[in-house]
């Protein structure tokens, strides 16, 4: 792309700021949950009618949108992710375009995430005759909650074109004007499971006529945390959570059977391989141990977020190199254990994911991600924007 057709590029994301707050405003007042976006994917749909492109909706297992952008000549094929889905949160914030919708939130960022796509699509449109390549807009469904909706979009087949993929996420950690980084693993993957315990009722009093299920599941609680501390490298990050203990009963009853539920973190495939075998064998154990039966059910959600190297080192050095004044500093990241499905792209194609800061003006501790008051600097909408349209110019003219 020659510098005269860029330099218009971020031109005019710079004069569509206001239409990416406006954007993103509408779509906080109107959050949906994932699985559950129907008015969101109608709403995506209508802004690109009438464009020279074309758009696949219901893609993957939800209302997923796939934007092909076709440049005027040849190249790579670039793919740029956008999620579109809210929480079931009961926003708390003080702010006029609040939920109009009780107990669903945008609290994580998504609706400026596809805000700025929106407005960069459009412009991208505009210019496509002198694009290099095809940029592939990926309006994605239901990241928060498993299976996720990036594993069905990238197994519909509508994706298997890609040379690279790209996504971006707002963080309130960072001032407006910073970009994240990290290469390699970068995110924790992520399982559920549920396990039942099935003992013997019977009476407080007679304990040697039942088999009680609850001392069987405590024991189970305090031995899963062994895998952590004596079956995984202390270099290695591993993480198991309880998060349900359903136990409830009669205070002088030994129940015959409880369930629980709890979350597992980890940084790498080979942790997670570990964790799963010695959870169940843990399990195993507990059966013989205490006389019990057991249903053990383990579902891996997101695996975890592998950058390509080359990609977030091509990535960093066009961002350093930009000269850009909305792009103030551009920074490495630690390790974060919270998970994202986006890991399922960069499973088939390589690419990077990188953070963009929106700390909210005059505030010292901001709100995080999924906090019912967790709020944006609406300047952020165009840092992403104009990230993004850096990456794309560079790579749409190999």
């Amino acid at each position: 792309m020659s510098l005269n057709i860029k330099e218009k590029l971020l031109n005019r994301l710079e004069e569509r700021e206001d239409e990416m707050i406006s954007i993103r405003r509408h779509l906080h007042e109107n959050p949906e949950l994932s699985f559950k976006e129907k008015e969101t994917a109608q709403y995506i749909e209508d802004f690109y009618k009438g464009k020279d492109v074309t758009v696949q909706t219901n893609v993957g297992n939800g209302y997923g949108i796939i934007v092909t952008i076709e440049g005027g000549k040849p190249g790579k094929t670039v793919g740029l992710r956008a999620d579109f889905d809210a929480l079931p949160i009961h926003e708390e914030t003080d702010v006029p375009f609040k939920s109009k919708n009780p107990g669903v939130m945008h609290a994580c960022g998504h609706d400026g995430h596809t805000a700025y796509m929106l407005i960069l699509a459009d412009c991208l449109i505009e210019i496509k005759d002198e694009l290099s390549g095809t940029i592939k807009i990926i309006h994605q469904h239901a990241e928060e909650t498993p299976p996720g909706g990036a594993k069905s979009m990238s197994e519909s087949g509508l994706l298997d074109d890609l040379d690279y993929v790209f996504g971006t996420h707002l963080f309130p950690t960072h001032d407006v004007g910073t970009v994240g980084y990290r290469s390699g693993y970068s995110m924790a993957g992520r399982s559920y499971f549920k396990l039942k315990i099935q003992g013997v009722g019977g009476h407080g009093s007679t304990p040697q006529n039942a088999n009680d299920s609850v001392v069987a599941g405590a024991h189970f609680v305090t031995a899963v945390q062994t895998i952590i501390s004596r079956r995984l490298n202390p270099f290695e990050m591993g993480v198991v959570t309880i998060g349900s203990f359903d136990g409830k009963g009669s205070f002088n009853v030994i129940k015959d059977s409880i369930e629980i539920e709890g979350d597992i973190r980890y940084m790498n495939d080979e942790t997670a391989t570990i964790i799963r075998e010695e959870l169940h064998r843990i399990v195993s154990g507990i059966e013989v141990e205490f006389g019990v039966t057991s249903e053990l059910d383990y579902v891996p959600d997101y695996p975890p977020l592998y950058n390509d190297p080359e990609s977030t080192d091509r990535v960093v050095s066009i961002l350093k190199d930009s000269n850009d004044a909305k792009i103030t500093e551009v920074v490495e990241f630690p390790l974060f254990s919270g998970s994202e499905d986006f890991s399922y792209f960069l499973q088939k194609t390589p690419g990077t994911y990188f953070n963009i800061g929106c700390k909210p003006e005059g505030v010292e501790e901001p709100y995080l991600n999924h906090h019912p008051k967790f709020d944006i600097n609406e300047k952020a909408l165009l840092v992403s924007a104009k990230s993004v349209a850096h990456v794309v110019a560079d790579y749409c003219d190999l």
